[in-house]
């Protein structure tokens, strides 16, 4: 059973485009989220799967015409985040895909229907009204090519599988987060990749001090985003030593 794609602003022209699927995972089901970043040049954050791109570009359609998105980009190689890809790159015609130098190099310059152009570490991209930044995370939370976006324009953190929770929930809470991401760590036993790099990964990412997390499964986040970037690095060391033991 599919829900009906939801759209809700989370930021300044930031749109949450959200299918909530209730069989998706034990007990609360699973939220699937891309995300829209409206400007001169807009930019579309995750592909979703290909299964779903129906229900997503209606809902995109919702907000504008898909041939205006100039910008097509996900955090790494995974079903989720690009399984849908070629059919976006087929309905937004003059649209590049930007990705990860690694998720360039290693999976999507041989998959895409269109050659994709890298996207550097720290490289800022100005799409006309925002500024978004590309942000390695290598193996955060799992993928080697893994990265992220951050909107230095209003302050939002596209955080990725950073954050994921469980359940349907409104588009945007300000409380439990850290308390949800960690339940949903129990509940998928393994998800994350806990190395000697996923705590300070974090931490850097909390000095952004983002305003908002954009989190791909779940509600997005809107109270202290710092602290909670901090306590979510606490945590998953405090995981890697109790492995350690």
């Amino acid at each position: 059973m599919v829900m009906k794609t939801a759209v809700d602003e989370i930021a300044e022209g930031i749109y949450r485009i959200c299918t909530y699927l209730p069989d998706a995972s034990p007990g609360e089901g699973f939220t699937f989220n891309q995300f829209l970043l409206d400007a001169e040049e807009p930019l579309l954050f995750h592909c979703g799967p290909r299964l779903l791109f129906p229900d997503i570009a209606e809902a995109t359609g919702r907000i504008m015409d898909l041939d205006r998105i100039r910008w097509i980009s996900f955090g790494h190689f995974e079903a989720d985040e690009c399984g849908s890809m070629n059919r976006w790159l087929n309905v937004s015609e003059e649209a590049t895909l930007i990705v990860g130098q690694v998720t360039a190099q290693i999976s999507v310059a041989d998959l895409a229907n269109r050659p994709p152009q890298e996207w550097p570490d720290g490289e800022v991209l100005d799409i006309g009204g925002k500024r978004i930044r590309r942000i390695d995370t290598p193996h955060v939370l799992h993928g080697w090519d893994a990265g992220l976006l951050f909107d230095e324009t209003t302050g939002t953190l596209l955080c990725g599988d950073l954050f994921t929770h469980t359940g349907g929930g409104p588009p945007v809470r300000d409380d439990d987060v850290i308390e949800r991401a960690f339940a949903a760590e129990d509940l998928f036993k393994g998800q994350t990749a806990l190395t000697p790099a996923t705590a300070s990964t974090i931490r850097k990412l909390a000095a952004l001090d983002p305003s908002t997390l954009a989190i791909m499964h779940g509600s997005a986040f809107t109270g202290d985003c710092q602290e909670a970037l901090i306590a979510l690095a606490e945590g998953y060391e405090a995981r890697l030593l109790d492995a350690m033991d």
